[in-house]
C-alpha cells in the first residue's frame, strides 16, 4: 500500500428537487388533455385558470401567459413539429406524447414569444423534470438547445419546401395548417395566393371575444359600458371585448340577456329572420339548435314580432343547454327533443327554418385550433347524409311562401354549396334567395346568391348561409 495520504473525494452536487412553475404546469396539463381525452381547449382551459385562481393566487398576467401557451402552441403545432422533426434523431410518432408536449411548449416560447431564449430552455427543462422526470429532461434540454439556434423564419427556410416547388405544402408548414385543408379552403377561395396567406394567417391569430344582446332582454349600448368594449362591425346587436375580456364578469351575460356568439352566426340568424315570407309570419323553427346560441336570438326576434319559436335539438344534453340559452325569453317558445330528419311536425308547418347542420368546423378554426389536427377528409364522408337529411327535413317543414336558411361553420364547399345542389335536385319547387341584401353593410360576400363570410375579410368565423324559398 502506498504511504500517500488519499485525496479527499470531491463533494457531489447536491441534488435540487424541481421547481415547480405553475402556468407552465397549467399548460402542460391542458395539452394533455386535448391529447389524451380529444378534448377542447375552450372547455379545458377556463376550469384549470379558475382552479388557478383560487389555489395558486393566478392573476391576470399569469391567465394571459398560460392561455397563450395553450393556443399558441396548438395552433402551431404542424410548424413546431416540423421543427422537432429536425433536431430529433428519430421519428417523432416515437417520441412519447407527452414528451412531445413539452418540446412542443418549448418551441413556442422558443419561435413565438418574446420570452428569452435562456428563460425559455430552462424554464421547460424545469416543466420535463416535474412532470418527466430528469432522464427525459436532459433529452428535452439537448432538442431545445437546437431548437433554439434559429428563429422561426431561420427554420422555415430549411423545413418548408420551396413554394414554387410544393405550394400546398409550402404553405402547410409555414401556417400550420394539415395540406388537405390548405387544399379544401384554397378551392372555396376560388385561388389566388394573397387570399389563401390572409386565410391562414387570420386562423392563426386569437379571436376577439364578441357578444351578443338578446333583444328585449338587452341592449349593445348597455355591453358598450363594459372595459375595452366596442362595437360589432356588422352586426346591430354584437359587441366586441377586444382586450380577451373575460364574459363570464358581464352582469347581462351571467343573467342570460346576453351571450357570446361570434358575429358570423348573429349575421346567419339575422338574415333569416329578415328575408321576406309572403303570408303570415307566427311559426319559426331552429331544426337543430343545440347548443342554443342561435335559437336565442330568433327567439327574440320572433317575440318582437309576436311569433314564437321551436327549437329541436336531437341530443337531451344539449337540448338542455338551448333550454337554458331561451330561458327568460320575453316570448312564446318551445325546446324538444326530436331527431331533426325525422320530424315529429307536419309538414309546411313553420313560416321560417334554420338548419345550423353539424360539420368538420373548418371555419372555426381559429376557436378551436386542435381541430385542425383531428380531422380527416373522410369525416366529410360521415357528415354529408346528415347534412342532407337536415335540409331536407327542413323544406319540408316550410310552407309554401316561407325561407329556409341552410348554414354551416365550414367553407368546404363538399358541406356548403354541393348539399344545397344536391338536395335541390331531388326536392323542386323553391329558388334560393339572393342573401347578400339581408347582410347590409358586409362587404365582399362575391357573386351570390349564396354567402360565405370569412375571417381574414369579415373578421368572423368562416359561416356559409343560403336562404330558399318555398314556391310551390
Amino acid at each position: 500500500m502506498s504511504d500517500q495520504p488519499r485525496r479527499p473525494r470531491k463533494p457531489g452536487k447536491p441534488y435540487r428537487r424541481p421547481q415547480k412553475d405553475p402556468v407552465r404546469f397549467l399548460a402542460f396539463e391542458a395539452l394533455r388533455a386535448v391529447d389524451e381525452r380529444d378534448a377542447y381547449a375552450n372547455l379545458v382551459l377556463p376550469p384549470l385558470l379558475r382552479k388557478a385562481r383560487e389555489q395558486d393566487g393566478f392573476d391576470g398576467r399569469d391567465a394571459a401567459l398560460a392561455t397563450e401557451l395553450v393556443y399558441g402552441t396548438l395552433r402551431r403545432q404542424g410548424t413546431y413539429d416540423a421543427i422537432l422533426a429536425a433536431c430529433v434523431d428519430r421519428p417523432l410518432r416515437e417520441v412519447d406524447p407527452p414528451v412531445l408536449d413539452v418540446l412542443s411548449l418549448g418551441a413556442h416560447q422558443l419561435l413565438g414569444t418574446r420570452i428569452p431564449t435562456h428563460a425559455a430552455v430552462s424554464a421547460s427543462v424545469e416543466l420535463a423534470r416535474v412532470v418527466l422526470g430528469d432522464g427525459r429532461a436532459k433529452f428535452v434540454n439537448a432538442v431545445l438547445r437546437k431548437v433554439a439556434r434559429h428563429d422561426l423564419d431561420g427554420w422555415l427556410e430549411q423545413v418548408a419546401p420551396p413554394y414554387d416547388d410544393d405550394p400546398e405544402e409550402h404553405l402547410a408548414v409555414v401556417h400550420s395548417h394539415p395540406r388537405w385543408i390548405v387544399s379544401a379552403l384554397w378551392d372555396s377561395l376560388g385561388g389566388g395566393r394573397a387570399g389563401i396567406e390572409d386565410l391562414l394567417e387570420a386562423d392563426n391569430e386569437r379571436p376577439e371575444v364578441t357578444l351578443v344582446a338578446r333583444p328585449g332582454r338587452a341592449t349593445a349600448e348597455e355591453l358598450l359600458r363594459e372595459p375595452a368594449a366596442e362595437p360589432g362591425r356588422w352586426s346591430p346587436y354584437a359587441v366586441r371585448l377586444t382586450e380577451g375580456g373575460e364574459p363570464g364578469a358581464v352582469e347581462a351575460v351571467r343573467e342570460g340577456r346576453a351571450g357570446v356568439q361570434d358575429e358570423g352566426s348573429q349575421l346567419v340568424a339575422l338574415a333569416l329572420a329578415n328575408a321576406h315570407v309572403e303570408g303570415r309570419d307566427e311559426r319559426w323553427l331552429d331544426g337543430c339548435a343545440g347548443p342554443g346560441g342561435k335559437a336565442a336570438l330568433l327567439a327574440a326576434l320572433a317575440a318582437e314580432r309576436g311569433a314564437a319559436l321551436v327549437a329541436a335539438e336531437k341530443q337531451p344534453h344539449r337540448a338542455g343547454l338551448v333550454a337554458r340559452a331561451l330561458h327568460g325569453n320575453p316570448g312564446p317558445y318551445q325546446v324538444v327533443t326530436a331527431d331533426g330528419t325525422r320530424p315529429a311536425w307536419r309538414p309546411g308547418t313553420f313560416d321560417r327554418v334554420l338548419v345550423d347542420v353539424p360539420c368538420t368546423g373548418l371555419g372555426a378554426l381559429r376557436r378551436r385550433p386542435e381541430a385542425r389536427w383531428r380531422r380527416r377528409p373522410e369525416d366529410l364522408d360521415g357528415f354529408a347524409p346528415l347534412q342532407r337529411g337536415l335540409l331536407e327535413m327542413a323544406l319540408r317543414s316550410v310552407r309554401v311562401g316561407g325561407v329556409v336558411g341552410y348554414a354551416t361553420c365550414s367553407p368546404h364547399l363538399a358541406e356548403t354549396r354541393a348539399v344545397v345542389t344536391d338536395v335541390l335536385k331531388r326536392q323542386p319547387g323553391f329558388e334560393q334567395l339572393d342573401a347578400r341584401p339581408l347582410l347590409p353593410g358586409v362587404s365582399l360576400l362575391g357573386e351570390g346568391p349564396d354567402v360565405q363570410l370569412w375571417p381574414h375579410l369579415h373578421g368572423t368565423d368562416a359561416m356559409y348561409l343560403a336562404l330558399l324559398r318555398r314556391v310551390s
